[in-house]
């Protein structure tokens, strides 16, 4: 009868983290299997030697190869894997005899372990069971004294061994991370949580659990063994610890869908001990134990930017929230306005940008402002109309597309009218005008129109318009229209093209 195949996970290291059941098992088993290094010393059997017996056949699987190359006409990857076969075959021989083999893994046998290659050569012709063991991120973790995640919150856990590239995108997309497999790869490591701006909340810990523990801010760290991590906690741990003196940072959601929020966002909105903003707005943000939120009328700019400045000097980590990109139409310029008041000076002000509703919606349909493009508000609420009339009229005279942001709203229905009249002064009715309602959000429609066919009782506050230029183009497809504006101008003077009357590419 085949004995049976023990797959022991024994911890990170101290001897009284390995469990009840891995130190039954290690004792009761006839053979003692753990891997080396070429130096010989197994963590793992130095882990488990408490629980070993005498009269016990101890199995030491020395690696034959290290990174650093080798003779094997398959290289690296070729000598391990006639290594793998080979010691799967050393156990196999044990477990014919009718002997029981317990196979030490540091860590969880099913975590990053050498145990995994001896597993799937095994599994499926002994009786295999396998001994969860506490991992080296939860030994970091407690080591470094912080919770690794909270609530809704995202842990990710890399391999070291990633490029510089990748490993800055998976950081930049997570909420907290475990990086493994560290020794020579930590140079690329450490530039790639400065480049995801993760470096001050990054800890490095070395031989976690162990006596030879050391924990270092992941920037202090130097000649580091394989034997460590990179730890990033639960960015709600600094809630409870605001900045000794705060600051205000504004910031842009994008346009509706939580995929168009940058991680940047994602992360200054994880770190805020205040949120402030229009109350649509806000209700966009999860809500985050122990995080206070100021939400108000969307026609109190001023007011919302002094209350968030007045918190930040009062030690809060203050984000003000807008939709789109801050600076567009947004807070950010009410912020800076408030903030340049002599009373407000001392308060540090960030702003970081978002996806804008105008990209957004002129992606749908391709690259309508593939070209020179204004943007304009046709909202008279903080400039009087003559202004925005001059505006419209210079941007039809110069040719350029024009992205139009509050073309209308309960108390104002006549703007659309009036910008469609401007602009058919200086461009033929065939002109493409999109028009997207509620990008990304839940009751998205976007359209392609002809500005003489344009029906401004169609519009409203969640619309936004891009009217075309004389090179914008709608190319129909299967897939809908596709409509460009081409970035070369033909011999022809556009302008003088569009004064003569000539339209831009049909929508017939």
């Amino acid at each position: 009868m085949s004995g049976k195949l023990w797959g022991v996970g024994i911890g990170p290291g101290d001897p009284e983290l390995v469990t009840v059941k891995a130190a039954r098992v290690i004792t009761a088993a006839d053979v003692v299997a753990f891997h080396s290094a070429r130096h010989g010393k197994s963590i793992s059997r130095r882990t488990a030697e408490p629980y070993l017996r005498e009269g016990q056949i101890e199995e030491h699987l020395v690696y034959p190869v290290t990174t650093e190359g080798t003779d094997h006409p398959g290289g690296y990857d070729g000598a391990l894997a006639d290594f793998y076969v080979e010691a799967s075959e050393r156990l196999a021989a044990h477990l014919e005899a009718g002997r029981s083999v317990a196979l030490l893994a540091a860590g969880d046998p099913m975590f990053y372990s050498s145990y995994q290659h001896m597993h799937v050569r095994l599994a499926h012709r002994f009786d295999t069971e396998v001994i969860p063991g506490v991992t080296s991120v939860s030994a970091a973790s407690a080591a470094v004294g912080e919770p690794l995640v909270e609530g809704d919150e995202v842990l990710t856990i890399l391999p070291g061994t990633l490029p510089r590239a990748e490993l800055t995108r998976r950081l930049e997309d997570t909420d907290s991370a475990a990086i493994l497999k560290l020794g020579r790869t930590y140079p690329a490591v450490r530039e790639a949580l400065r480049d995801s701006g993760m470096i001050d909340r990054a800890r490095y810990v070395e031989r976690a659990s162990t006596t030879g523990e050391r924990v270092l801010a992941a920037d202090d760290a130097t000649d580091v063994p394989y034997f460590s991590i990179a730890v990033v906690s639960s960015p709600s741990y600094v809630v409870s610890e605001p900045a000794a003196s705060g600051e205000v940072v504004v910031v842009g959601l994008g346009p509706g869908s939580a995929e168009w929020t940058t991680p940047e966002v994602r992360g200054e909105l994880l770190r805020a001990t205040d949120l402030v903003g229009y109350t649509t707005y806000i209700d966009r943000v999860p809500v985050r134990a122990g995080q206070r939120r100021h939400a108000s009328d969307n026609r109190v700019e001023s007011e919302r930017a002094e209350m968030a400045l007045d918190l930040a000097s009062r030690g809060g980590r203050v984000v003000v929230v807008s939709s789109g990109d801050p600076g567009v139409f947004a807070m950010a310029a009410a912020v800076l306005e408030v903030a340049a008041q002599d009373r407000w000076r001392h308060v540090p002000v960030r702003v970081c940008p978002g996806v804008t509703a105008a990209n957004a919606v002129a992606s749908r349909v391709g690259a309508p402002l593939g070209h020179d493009y204004a943007v304009l508000s046709l909202s008279d609420r903080l400039k009087p109309w003559d202004v925005v009339e001059r505006r419209i009229r210079a941007i039809a005279a110069a040719d350029m597309a024009l992205a139009v942001y509050n073309p209308a709203s309960r108390s104002r229905t006549w703007q659309v009218e009036a910008l469609k009249t401007l602009v058919l002064e200086h461009r033929g009715p065939d002109t493409p005008v999109v028009v997207g309602r509620d990008v990304s959000g839940p009751e998205e429609s976007v359209t392609v129109v002809r500005l003489g066919d344009l029906d401004p009782a169609t519009i409203d506050m969640r619309c936004l318009l891009i009217v075309g230029a004389s090179t914008t183009t709608v190319d129909h497809t299967a897939d809908g229209p596709r409509v460009f504006t081409s970035r070369r101008y033909d011999t022809v003077d556009p302008i003088a093209r569009v004064g003569s009357g000539a339209g831009s590419a049909s929508l017939q």
